[in-house]
């Protein structure tokens, strides 16, 4: 659903531009607690969530050049949203699906640059918002389980991909650059993107899934849904104190501190997966225009398309140029793209944390009391 220039005209392109900066404005300051983890201090897994997050929207990018086909002659791919909010959480959600958008646009000409405030307000805030609200409202009244989580994350994943058609239907009514009845984009965006929608969800769970099965520490969505570790001390541990000429040898051993589960095999997995989706599996993808470029043919709303600025870049439709063979020059483009976004995301999430943990540290500092003077002779 990467809307290109010329779609919209630029005083409402400029004012969702507006509304898409004060939307990663503010996800900066709520992705600074999501990424602090749970627990004071910092909490659990504070250490390893910036990571987790730039592989997410890593994961993201690699997914979406996997257009499947939901028509005849219409595609569809995962837009994100719903993914990133329930995986590390609605504000880091928002950033995650924003670099994904970034790097498309900047490496890869695909969405407009002028356009990319919409396509953030779009794919980015709209299908977070919408899908991170649903999921809260279902994981309330379903059973406290692991596969509540699942089926409201399919659910969530799946009324936000028409939230996002009805949310460029309403951008298109107040500024699209062709006349077309707005009854007719709206019946035609909204029909196409339900059936869009049911793989969104499909691979959302089947994602949350697999995740929440291995490590539920580390999806945000689960957060209260299961209790920490707790270790009992033996009953000698709690019999008085030796004597002491009791010999040492004798003493109840102290109960060791629960292991800290690193998340590196998960990491790695997770980098696998993307590496093998946009180097290897995106050759197979549905060649078929997606939902959005389907409607624009069908309906003339792309016919003052502009051309992309980044047109002649040498990843343009996700094809590096000079290279003749098609499966090589798309899946080197693929592994640099999952290789940008993995370290332009990691970098955003890991400067976020740490400004997080120095405001953290400095903040007794500011507070403590000022040292009581010394006594006169």
């Amino acid at each position: 659903m990467h809307v290109p220039d010329g779609f919209i005209n630029a005083p409402v392109s400029a004012a969702a531009g507006a509304v898409a900066a004060a939307a990663v404005a503010v996800s900066l300051r709520g992705a600074r607690r999501e990424l602090a983890g749970a627990g004071a201090g910092g909490g659990t897994g504070a250490e390893r969530t910036a990571p987790l997050a730039g592989l997410v929207a890593a994961f993201i990018f690699a997914v979406q050049m996997l257009n499947f086909p939901v028509a005849a002659g219409t595609s569809g791919h995962l837009l994100g949203g719903a993914l990133a909010a329930i995986l590390v959480g609605p504000y880091t959600g928002v950033l995650c699906v924003s670099v994904v958008l970034l790097m498309q646009g900047v490496l890869f000409a695909d969405g407009g640059l002028t356009a990319l405030g919409i396509n953030i307000s779009d794919m980015a805030l709209t299908t977070t918002v919408v899908a991170y609200g649903v999921f809260r409202l279902l994981v309330k009244v379903l059973p406290r389980t692991r596969r509540s989580v699942t089926v409201a994350s399919f659910v969530a994943a799946l009324l936000s991909v028409p939230a996002a058609a009805v949310c460029f239907t309403a951008l298109y009514a107040l500024g699209g650059t062709t006349d077309v009845p707005i009854g007719k984009v709206f019946t035609a965006m909204v029909g196409v993107h339900v059936l869009i929608g049911i793989g969104e969800a499909v691979i959302t769970a089947l994602t949350v899934g697999a995740v929440i099965a291995v490590r539920p520490d580390l999806v945000h969505g689960a957060r209260g849904l299961t209790r920490p570790l707790e270790l009992r001390a033996s009953p000698l541990a709690a019999a008085p104190a030796a004597a002491p000429d009791r010999p040492a040898a004798d003493q109840p051993a102290p109960v060791p501190a629960a292991p800290r589960r690193s998340a590196r095999r998960l990491w790695l997995a997770g980098l696998a997966a993307a590496l093998l989706c946009a180097g290897g599996l995106s050759y197979y993808a549905s060649s078929s225009p997606d939902g959005l470029e389907k409607v624009a043919h069908d309906k003339g709303l792309d016919t003052r398309t502009e051309q992309h600025a980044t047109a002649d870049s040498p990843l343009a439709d996700y094809s590096v140029k000079d290279i003749a063979n098609p499966r090589l020059a798309g899946g080197l483009a693929g592994v640099i793209g999952v290789a940008a976004t993995l370290a332009v995301g990691t970098g955003v999430f890991v400067v976020l944390r740490r400004r997080k943990a120095a405001a953290a540290d400095a903040a007794p500092a500011v507070d403590a009391p000022a040292p009581a003077p010394a006594e006169q002779g």
